[in-house]
Formats: structure tokens, C-alpha cells, sequence
């Protein structure tokens, strides 16, 4: 780090001296011999212009290819324009190479060769692109040193490399000197600057910014109009945080200001409404989504189809139906099912005490190639201990661990944790035991639910002596028991007569709040 700092700085703060040898005029070159160019020297600098001039410029280069001009570029005499390099820098972050440009203007620099106000520009964002802006402001201050004028693409790489690392104070104190530099942000920099304020949980900061903007009342002394990405940003934000009717009327708003909502708006708002309930408005806005030809997309179909599947809904008249077309109607439309869709619907048949379904549906899910995922798992173990199942949930879990497709579907201390309970709630407490050694050979350490469970079990079952070991194996593990369990044991020891011996030689540990579940 210190070697790219001091190589790019003092690289960029100085200027290369032009070169005199023994205060020979320029007019003696005109009697220099020059060698001729052969004509593979011609044949190499044809291949370079092709390259920066169509294949930069497309954006289609192969990164190999790009090193192999590059190191072509620096020796060559007389030296290409920096221009040059700006095109290959500029293709190289259209193709999200940003640590390969860093790499490659420190060599440029290294050799000599002084940047130019665009390549420290693509600089200053490949180092915000990398969560490297602190690195970017450094760059920031050797331009500011080498006498240039930052645009507004230098301070929007800047407040947005600040917005994506969090820090969301600077970027509105940044946005600040942006103005007191003469340069006036634009509706990249607000859209920017909302996205962040959203992202922080900063909505309502970023309403108020947006309405003093677009009314010009702002203390930056900017009327901006907004664009989609800045409205999408503030309505996502809104429905997320449960303001429902506030998206519903800044959504009009942007209609009413000739702005065509696209399927990320649309989604947002269809998630919002399902979260509150209001599953008829949602459906009307699917409908207006369809007749403004915006094409649902696979978030769109899950965010419905959860809403049909959950507990207690598909007792509805025909929601399960619905559920179930939905679930057809999406491949139709062109949208490829994926273990997400599978899970909604299997839980929703799960929750709803429709094991049957939910198995043929699985197994559906396998012929058709859609891999499982250890949730897929989850929900079908939970399913079938409800339906008191507990052979087959056995029997899936043994399938689980046997289906090779780690690390998507391996036995997480969720799934330990599902089936140590479903067990103890049958009385297979030896079972449920084995499987605490099981996990942690195979490295999933268990926690303070797979313990509480435990002792919950054997209690229930009348196992007394075995609760007493538990607490030592935690404190082993050094695992902190929550207030329930401790509660727990020491209820037990305290009123049972055979075990009050047993309470000062209980290990001494910390006790955390219970989890809420």
C-alpha cells in the first residue's frame, strides 16, 4: 500500500522534465540521422491502433490481450497520447477490471509517464469501485496539487464510493465542497446520494431531500428532476420501513411527472402491499404493470406466490388453487423456476398441513435438475414432524446428507436443531442425543437452541440426570447459556429432592437475554 501511494503520488504531482543534453539547440535534430521504421515496427503500431481504436471502444477485449498492448504502449517511442490510455483504462471498467487499471497506472506511472486529468479520474473510481476511498480522496488531493478543476464525474465517484462503505455523512458534507468547487451535482449525485440515505435506513432523510430538491428549496441551492433510480430508491425504501401510502403518493407523483415506472419500482410496491395485507391492490397492480408492457420477473412471481402460500391464507377459498396456477402460469410466462419458487410453495404447503404435496413437489423439483437447498430441507424436516412423520423426516435428513450437493444443502445447526426437536417431541431422546455428537464431528457447532432443546426434551421425558450434564458440555464449548435455559436447570435442581447436591457444583457462566424468536 505504501509503495502505490508513494509511486502514484509523486507521480502525479510532478510534472516530467523535458530533457536537453549539452544545451544542444533544437535545431541541430534537423541534421540528426533517424533509422527507418521496419515494417514490423509498422505492423505492431497498426495492431495497437486497431486495438484501442475498435476493440477498446467496443468495450470487447480479452484482459491478456490488454497487458500484451499496454506493455507495448509504455516502451514505445515517441510514447502514445495519454488519450490512449484513457480508452484502455476505459474498456478495462466497463469490464469491471478495476484492481487490473489500479495495477497498471502504477506501472505507467513508475516508468515516468504523467496522467492525465481522465485516467486520474478512471483512477479515483476503480479505487471507490474497491472500497479503497479513502486511496481515492489521496488521488483526489494530488489532482487538486497538479492544478486541475474536478468535474462532477470526480465528486459523484467520490460520494458514491462514501455511499456504498456507509459513510453517509461525508457524502453529504462532500456534496457540499462539490457546490463550493462551482460544480453543480446533477441527478446522478442526488439519485447517488438517496440510494445511500435508503440503504442506511435513512428514508425519511432521503424524502425530505428529495421534495426540497425538486421544489428548489434546498440548502445546496439545486432544483434537480429525479429520474426512475432515484424514485425507485426512495419507494423500495418507504414500503420496506412500512410506509405504504407515502410510496403509493410519491409513485403517482412520478407518473405525474411522465416517469415510466420499470419492474424493480413495480416490485417494490407489490412487496409492500403484500407485507401490509392489501393483496387486492397488489393484484390491480400487476394488471397495470401488464398493460404498461413491464414484464414480471422472477422476483415479482415469488413475492406473489409467498404472499398466497402463507400460513393461514390458503385456508381461503381458492387460494391454495391460486397458489398452485401461479406456480404453472410462471414458466409459461418465461420465467425459469428456481429452488426459491419450489421452497415458497413447499412451505406453504408445510405450514398449511399438506405434507403429501409438498413431497411430490420436491420431487419434482430434483427430476426437473433444480438442486435443493439445505432451506428446501429445512422446510420439508419441519413439515413432516408436524404431520408426525418422523420415519420419513429421519429418512430426509439421511437423503440430505447423502445427495453430494454441498455447500448448498449440507446439514446446517438449523437443520440439527429441526430434527433434535421434532425427535425429543417424540421421545426418541437417544436419537436426538446422538445427533448432538454427530454434528460436531462433522464441524457444525451447535448452540444454545440445540441445548434448550435438549434439556426441554429430556425433562419432558422425565431424563432428569441428563439435563444436569448439559450445562458442563456448554461451558466446554465455551457456549453462553441463555436466561431460559439457567432458569431452567435451576427450577430443576431446586425442586427435585434428589439433585439439590448438585447445585453448587454447577459451572459458573455469564447468562445472555433469551433469543427472540
Amino acid at each position: 500500500m505504501i509503495g502505490f501511494k508513494a509511486t502514484l503520488l509523486s507521480s502525479i504531482s510532478h510534472s516530467r522534465a523535458s530533457i536537453t543534453r549539452n544545451g544542444v539547440s533544437s535545431l541541430s535534430k534537423l541534421f540528426t540521422t533517424s533509422h527507418p521504421k521496419s515494417k514490423s515496427e509498422d505492423s505492431d503500431r497498426a495492431r495497437l491502433h486497431e486495438f484501442i481504436h475498435g476493440k477498446c471502444k467496443s468495450g470487447k477485449i480479452d484482459l491478456h490481450e490488454a497487458f500484451h498492448f499496454f506493455d507495448y504502449m509504455i516502451h514505445m517511442q515517441p510514447t502514445p497520447p495519454m488519450s490512449s490510455f484513457g480508452i484502455l483504462f476505459t474498456a478495462l471498467v466497463k469490464n469491471k477490471h478495476y484492481g487490473d487499471v489500479i495495477s497498471l497506472q502504477t506501472r505507467m506511472n513508475s516508468v515516468g509517464l504523467v496522467p492525465n486529468f481522465i485516467t486520474i479520474n478512471i483512477l479515483i473510481n476503480c479505487l471507490c469501485k474497491m472500497s479503497r476511498v479513502s486511496d481515492g480522496f489521496m488521488v483526489f488531493g494530488a489532482l487538486l496539487r497538479r492544478g486541475f478543476n474536478p468535474d462532477d464525474a470526480t465528486f459523484n465517484c467520490l460520494i458514491k464510493g462514501l455511499c456504498m462503505e456507509g459513510r453517509i455523512i461525508e457524502a453529504t458534507r462532500f456534496l457540499k465542497k462539490m457546490i463550493s468547487f462551482g460544480c453543480r451535482p446533477n441527478v446522478f449525485t442526488f439519485a447517488t446520494l438517496i440510494h445511500g440515505l435508503c440503504r442506511s435506513d435513512n428514508t425519511i432523510v432521503a424524502l425530505q431531500l428529495h421534495e426540497q430538491v425538486v421544489n428548489g428549496n434546498s440548502k445546496y441551492s439545486v432544483t434537480c428532476k429525479p429520474d426512475v433510480v432515484w424514485y425507485g430508491s426512495i419507494i423500495d425504501g418507504l414500503c420496506k420501513d412500512g410506509f405504504i401510502n407515502k410510496a403509493k403518493e410519491l409513485f403517482l407523483e412520478m407518473k405525474g411527472r411522465g416517469i415510466h415506472a420499470d419492474v424493480v419500482i413495480y416490485n417494490s410496491l407489490i412487496h409492500g402491499l403484500c407485507c401490509v395485507g392489501d393483496w387486492e391492490e397488489a393484484k390491480s397492480l400487476i394488471i397495470e404493470m401488464l398493460n404498461q408492457d413491464v414484464h414480471p420477473t422472477m422476483v415479482t412471481f415469488n413475492v406473489l406466490l409467498d404472499e398466497l402460500c402463507k400460513s393461514g391464507k390458503m385456508d381461503e377459498a381458492n387460494r391454495i388453487h391460486d397458489a398452485e396456477k401461479l406456480f404453472v402460469s410462471m414458466a409459461s410466462m418465461g420465467c425459469t423456476l428456481d429452488a426459491v419458487s419450489y421452497n415458497i410453495l413447499i412451505d406453504g404447503y408445510c405450514k398449511n398441513k399438506k405434507a403429501d404435496q409438498a413431497m411430490n413437489l420436491y420431487r419434482e423439483m430434483i427430476s426437473k435438475g433444480i438442486r435443493p437447498t439445505v432451506v428446501s430441507y429445512n422446510i420439508l424436516l419441519i413439515g413432516l414432524f408436524r404431520a408426525c412423520r418422523v420415519g420419513e423426516a429421519r429418512k430426509m435428513f439421511d437423503e440430505m446428507q447423502s445427495f453430494d450437493v454441498a455447500p448448498n444443502s449440507i446439514p446446517n445447526v438449523v437443520t440439527y436443531n429441526i430434527m433434535i426437536n421434532g425427535l425429543c417431541k417424540k421421545g426418541e431422546l437417544e436419537m436426538a442425543n446422538c445427533l448432538l455428537l454427530d454434528m460436531e464431528e462433522k464441524d457444525c457447532i451447535p448452540d444454545e437452541v440445540t441445548f434448550g432443546t435438549l434439556m426441554h426434551g429430556f425433562i419432558q421425558n422425565n431424563e432428569k440426570s441428563k439435563v444436569v450434564e448439559l450445562p458442563y458440555k456448554m461451558v466446554k464449548r465455551n457456549l453462553i447459556p441463555n436466561a431460559s435455559i439457567v432458569s431452567m436447570v435451576i427450577d430443576l435442581l431446586v425442586n427435585d429432592e434428589i439433585y439439590p447436591g448438585c447445585f453448587n457444583s454447577l459451572p459458573s457462566f455469564h447468562v445472555q437475554e433469551p433469543t427472540r424468536s
